[in-house]
């Protein structure tokens, strides 16, 4: 039976490819030139921010055009929100990040989901046994010198790897504690549309890399970012597509809701090809942790302003100041600078969209954003322990420490929350196939990969590790469209993924 099923999909891989669309077709049909993390970022690679091509000024134009005066009151409102909400953040510091323990998923208090919804970012506690999440981590060791030409950043002294595909990737991710905190996690969004093709009930599974954070590291000191694109979020072909932030561009930021899921679904989120842009629907990023790791032990840093920030980062580049900063390296500035009073809507709209680079990710700095005052807001994971799962929403800003300052390994697994959607399910069709040829994930930096790794799994590996929902999610087994307490919507999102993954026609 599972032979037949195998031929169906090495079959389907060869030769079927449905996309939403040309665009996306033209984004995401080829293999990604050869890499690593430090690509997929502008400050890593050494380039500088400054003004883009003029069209993203004729840009800015039309999406603020007729709502200047509703703009210009909304930035307003929402420096004073900021000016409220950075000093509780700064004070509670890891406490205000919501923690919850996995034998609780089913029953969860009610300020855990309210801090999860306003803060967008949580702990699970214990999702993976502490003792079965040290051995994923010897057996990645294992793997890794086993396998010598793995590419990793930086070479010299590797932290990430390019790695997507060992044993230990493959267990953790189909892992059934695993994919229900996804399930979880991922039900706190909502669709507006009740016959929206998606399903967050049905997580499909993204594969990422790892970090194996080494003591006194400081090359992977990769600062305040976001990923699922840079300039897509202000491009009309690209959020544009959903109008996912249209009532900030409206003035009316406090309509925006982070968690409506429908308006996502036309996003193309990587439209200029990018060495690690991701070009699928990611609800929520995540790591599973391998090490016992706090702050400043080279961990995770995140902002827990959620929709302020967001509606912050897309509306900078509509203000500028009227008295520039005295000092610009500084990451804390004057009263007098950061007043309402001292900026002003671009009177002629400028190119500049700070720390957005096509085909990189979207970076933030104090001088670019300073009314972030990220010294303050941007706090530190709690303490994790092996098997902890860390989730923050695909919107927050999040870093890395700049120096891994403990004494021993910083070692997780990158594993985001993925919905069910025809973008995801044409997603793991071609990610299907990179695993088949060991190549990387698709989104990743292209090459060679692990196809001639040792002990790399197949396709007969994965199904005695995992169960029915796992190989759904890894797009080798038909997603169930009979499956009781389906609404229209899931039943049809499921039949168009089978579709797509070449179960039937």
């Amino acid at each position: 039976m599972f032979s037949h099923l195998s031929k169906t999909i090495q079959s389907s891989v060869r030769g079927k490819a449905r996309l939403a669309s040309q665009l996306r077709t033209a984004a995401t049909s080829a293999q990604k030139r050869e890499g690593d993390i430090s690509d997929a970022f502008a400050s890593l690679s050494g380039l500088e921010f400054k003004p883009l091509e003029p069209r993203y000024a004729d840009l800015k134009g039309r999406l603020i055009k007729g709502r200047e005066d509703a703009l210009r009151a909304s930035w307003e409102r929402l420096l004073g929100e900021l000016q409220q909400e950075i000093p509780i953040i700064a004070e509670l510091g890891p406490k205000i990040v919501p923690e919850i323990e996995f034998d609780d998923l089913d029953n969860p208090s009610e300020h855990f989901k309210s801090e999860h919804k306003k803060r967008g970012v949580a702990v699970v506690r214990g999702v993976i046994p502490e003792q079965e999440a040290l051995q994923l981590k010897q057996d990645l060791r294992k793997y890794i010198k086993q396998n010598p030409q793995t590419r990793a950043f930086p070479q010299d002294n590797p932290q990430v790897y390019e790695l997507y595909w060992s044993p230990s990737q493959i267990r953790a991710r189909a892992h059934p504690n695993l994919i229900k905190t996804q399930r979880f996690l991922m039900e706190f969004w909502h669709s507006k549309d009740p016959n929206a093709l998606i399903s967050s009930s049905h997580p499909t599974i993204y594969c990422d890399r790892l970090r194996m954070r080494l003591p006194g590291d400081a090359k992977f000191a990769l600062g305040p970012h976001v990923d699922g694109g840079s300039v897509e979020r202000w491009e009309e072909e690209g959020y544009g597509k959903g109008r996912v932030y249209e009532f900030i561009f409206q003035g009316n930021w406090e309509q925006y809701d982070p968690w409506e899921s429908s308006c996502r679904l036309p996003v193309v989120s990587d439209m200029y090809q990018g060495v690690g842009a991701c070009s699928a629907f990611r609800m929520a990023q995540g790591w599973l942790s391998m090490s016992v790791t706090g702050p400043n032990e080279g961990t995770l840093l995140v902002n827990p302003l959620l929709s302020r920030a967001t509606a912050y980062v897309l509306l900078r580049p509509f203000f500028a100041p009227k008295r520039v900063v005295m000092d610009p390296s500084g990451e804390v500035f004057s009263s007098d600078f950061l007043s309402p009073n001292n900026w002003t809507l671009e009177p002629q709209p400028t190119s500049w969209l700070q720390g957005a680079t096509p085909g990189r990710g979207q970076e933030l700095n104090a001088l670019l954003h300073p009314h972030l005052n990220l010294t303050k807001s941007m706090v530190h994971m709690p303490t994790v322990r092996p098997g902890d799962y860390v989730s923050w929403h695909c919107d927050t800003i999040h870093a890395v420490d700049k120096v891994h300052a403990g004494k021993s390994d910083s070692s997780v697994l990158y594993i985001p929350s993925c919905p069910l959607t025809e973008l995801n399910a044409e997603y793991l069709r071609r990610q299907r196939d990179c695993f088949l040829k060991g190549t990387p994930s698709p989104d990743f930096p292209g090459g060679v990969g692990e196809s001639n790794h040792v002990g790399r799994p197949s396709v007969g590996d994965v199904e005695a590790v995992t169960n029915d929902e796992a190989m759904r999610g890894f797009g080798l087994k038909e997603w169930d469209s009979n499956e009781e307490g389906l609404s229209p919507g899931q039943k049809q999102v499921m039949d168009r993924a089978n579709k797509i993954l070449g179960f039937y026609n």
